[in-house]
């Protein structure tokens, strides 16, 4: 009975509890009693036996994990392709800029392929027509421009197209010539695939913010 509070001490001081008795009176008692020394150092290679035993064999899960995960993060997917999309339109568009252009900068500089129109007449045509260039390739390169250039554009392109093939059907303007406004066409439909995709692009957070807010309230 005498070293049953000893060898309770002996316990905690493997396990970093309090002995509940001054070391040093533990530590006397241990030189003095050899029953407790051996006790105390049968205790120590218990202890750091079952403290260093290896551990159980897990199944290796990585397979499966690895497998039970999405191939590709869907929102990361999603702004992959948008920005592809973007890209796609502003490089379609620049090409119809730089074709507008192309076409119309000899008539403004030199009257080629302006057919009999009076100098001046195809001077301000050709400036007209370089004007749409620019906006093209101004909206390509800054596609938060397209906006702002569509109504200009577009009513342009409205009253062009009607008047374009009326007077192709007449006769008064060849076909060749024509089929150049299909630049203009393609251009103004690019401008209004950006400028809509610019406004649903503002509008995606106002829509994720009020979603929030009635989960929120809900």
């Amino acid at each position: 009975m005498a070293c049953h509070p000893f060898r309770e001490a002996i316990s905690a001081r493997l396990d970093g509890e309090p002995l509940g008795m001054p070391a040093g009176e533990l530590e006397r008692h241990l030189d003095t009693c050899s029953a407790c020394a051996g006790w105390s150092d049968e205790a120590s290679r218990v202890t750091r036996r079952a403290r260093l035993a290896s551990a159980p064999a897990v199944p290796d899960l990585t397979g499966v994990v690895l497998a039970a995960l999405p191939q590709e993060l869907p929102g990361v997917a999603a702004a992959a392709r948008r920005r592809l999309l973007d890209t796609g339109l502003r490089l379609a568009l620049l090409a119809v800029g730089v074709a507008q252009a192309g076409i119309a900068w000899p008539v403004l500089v030199t009257g080629a392929g302006a057919m009999s129109a009076p100098t001046h007449l195809t001077h301000e045509t050709g400036a007209w027509n370089v004007a749409v260039a620019a906006a093209f390739l101004a909206v390509a390169a800054v596609p938060r421009l397209a906006a702002g250039a569509l109504p200009f554009l577009l009513s342009f392109a409205v009253l062009l197209v009607p008047v374009t093939l009326a007077d192709l059907g007449a006769g008064h303007v060849h076909a060749d010539r024509a089929l150049i406004h299909l630049l203009l066409v393609a251009g103004v439909v690019l401008v209004s695939a950006g400028a809509y995709r610019n406004r649903s692009r503002r509008r995606r957070p106002r829509i994720l913010l009020a979603e929030n807010r009635r989960r929120v309230a809900a």
